[in-house]
């Protein structure tokens, strides 16, 4: 049986990234639960190390989905690979629901971890080579979207069950996850596959009708199809004399794609970020929250963090990746530096935990008034910056660095960089809120800093360029990072060539036979 195909690329973003929105859901699926008195209860109230492993067994699984991905997606193609991962997501779902103790709970999460690492990675490649290079940035942002909406979603459906008595009121909540993978299974048959992959694997008729289908309504005559098909034909025969195996990721300039692809998603994570999304309900026992009022302000940053990723979403193509990058990175360590500041001049120590019952993961308090207000404003403001700079911008810087020939492993590597350290900072981050308490947000504020000045020396401009053109960018004859700029593409100069070409009578597209 042949679907009918959707070729509005809108669309096509709005049903791929409901694999972002599973990624939101579970980071947000433990995220109202572990403050409950039934997840307390029933899991015998995981603290430090035990409750560090749960919370990163989704990064865990992540690692191992991301690190399969690449030759995933390159052997059976972006879309298929992304049909892939679901299954593991429904077993996993299955798992958590019907969990009877903590070591079920977290295979649970690890197998929803290991569909994440594959969507992660492969849903943002497949939106980058499907998208035009001056609507790239905003059609893969709709990623980091999605992935905000899933986690506002769940984080809501979380506190709504916690009113539920016993051991139903998790189970229903991470039950919910079933539905957004349901939909994403029956969309994805609906979407084209990727005309760069096509061309990878060969299948050149049907990858130049599907570029024609998606940029110019099928016509594969128009300009913009036969100069950007004539791109991707350059840029695959360069490949092919570029070696075979793991050396493609290190000769003739491609570490500096390597380098930038890996670093920029591990520093999203060691920004610091994620200990405000992941544990803003800790930050608000420590500035004397409770109970509902607790819960709402935490569900507040998510959207927040949704409302600023938005406004964004309307910009991201109009601002350089650098900018956002450099600024993202400063802005995010001052605000660290301000909570962390706060919390140790104008705190107390509670060895036994805050709280009735007591979180053993908090052992902090805040003084009221001012000093609790600031830490707060300061979070969320964290949560703003973050939205509007590294959350979307280092999904989409990562996803245009790379090569045809590694567009799809390579952001396998980054991916994987990110859930490595997701997973390492998921251990850290509960037994440091015990043992070092408020000096965890100076150390990530002197990471912010540091990755400021890593962006600002390695990260050359990407917006603007077509992805072929990004190859020149970081080749051994391309420019200083700091010397780039935004915009500029060659491919309005090489439509212009083919139209002077069908002007003359000359062939409109390139023969396929010598592709």
């Amino acid at each position: 049986m042949k679907f009918p195909t959707i070729y509005n690329v809108q669309l096509v973003a709005l049903i791929a990234t409901l694999g972002g929105m599973l990624f939101g859901f579970d980071i947000s699926s433990m995220s109202a639960i572990v403050v409950t008195d039934q997840y307390i209860e029933f899991f015998d109230n995981p603290s430090g190390a035990i409750q560090g492993a749960i919370g990163s067994a989704l990064a865990a699984g992540s690692v191992v989905g991301s690190a399969v991905a690449g030759p995933l997606s390159d052997k059976i193609g972006r879309r298929d690979s992304i049909m892939f991962a679901c299954i593991f997501w429904l077993i996993g779902t299955a798992v958590q629901v019907s969990c009877q103790n903590t070591g079920q709970l977290i295979a649970g999460r690890v197998l929803n971890g290991f569909t994440v690492g594959i969507t992660s990675s492969q849903v943002p490649v497949y939106l980058a080579e499907i998208a035009k290079a001056e609507k790239r940035g905003s059609l893969v942002i709709i990623q980091q979207l999605a992935i905000e909406f899933g986690i506002l979603i769940m984080y809501f459906i979380g506190y709504g069950c916690a009113s539920i008595e016993g051991t139903a009121s998790f189970r229903t909540a991470w039950g919910t996850q079933f539905i957004p993978c349901f939909f994403l299974i029956i969309g994805l048959p609906f979407l084209p596959r990727s005309p760069r992959w096509l061309a990878k694997v060969g299948r050149d008729q049907e990858a130049i009708q599907t570029l024609a289908d998606i940029q110019a309504g099928g016509n594969i005559d128009d300009p913009l199809v036969v100069a950007e098909w004539e791109e991707i034909v350059t840029v695959m025969r360069a490949e092919r004399e570029a070696g075979k195996g793991w050396r493609k990721f290190f000769l003739n300039g491609m570490w500096k794609r390597t380098l930038a692809g890996m670093s920029v998603q591990a520093w999203q994570q060691l920004a610091g970020a994620n200990v405000i999304v992941y544990y803003l309900t800790y930050i608000a026992q420590m500035a004397g929250l409770t109970g509902d009022v607790a819960m709402v302000t935490s569900g507040i940053q998510y959207a927040v963090f949704i409302i600023f990723t938005g406004v964004m979403w309307l910009f991201i193509d109009k601002t350089g990746r650098r900018t956002l990058l450099v600024w993202g990175a400063l802005g995010m360590g001052f605000c660290h530096f301000v909570v962390g500041g706060v919390m140790g001049a104008h705190h107390i120590d509670v060895p036994g935990g805050v709280g009735d019952p007591p979180n053993h993961n908090v052992v902090i308090a805040v003084h009221s008034g001012a000093p609790a207000n600031t830490v707060i404003t300061f979070s969320y403001l964290l949560i703003v910056v973050y939205a509007l700079t590294l959350a979307p911008v280092c999904w989409i810087y990562a996803a245009e660095v790379w090569s045809l020939g590694t567009r799809a492993t390579g952001m396998s590597l980054a991916a994987l960089s990110n859930w490595v350290f997701n997973f390492a900072l998921g251990m850290f981050t509960p037994p440091a809120f015990v043992n070092i308490t408020w000096k965890l947000f100076i150390i990530f504020g002197v990471l912010c800093v540091a990755a400021a000045a890593w962006f600002w020396v390695l990260c050359p401009e990407t917006c603007g360029k077509t992805l072929e053109e990004i190859e020149v960018m970081f080749s051994n004859d391309g420019p200083y990072p700091w010397k780039t700029k935004k915009g500029g593409s060659r491919l309005e100069a090489e439509i212009e060539a083919v139209k002077a070409r069908k002007t003359q009578g000359e062939p409109e597209v390139l023969p396929v036979e010598k592709v």
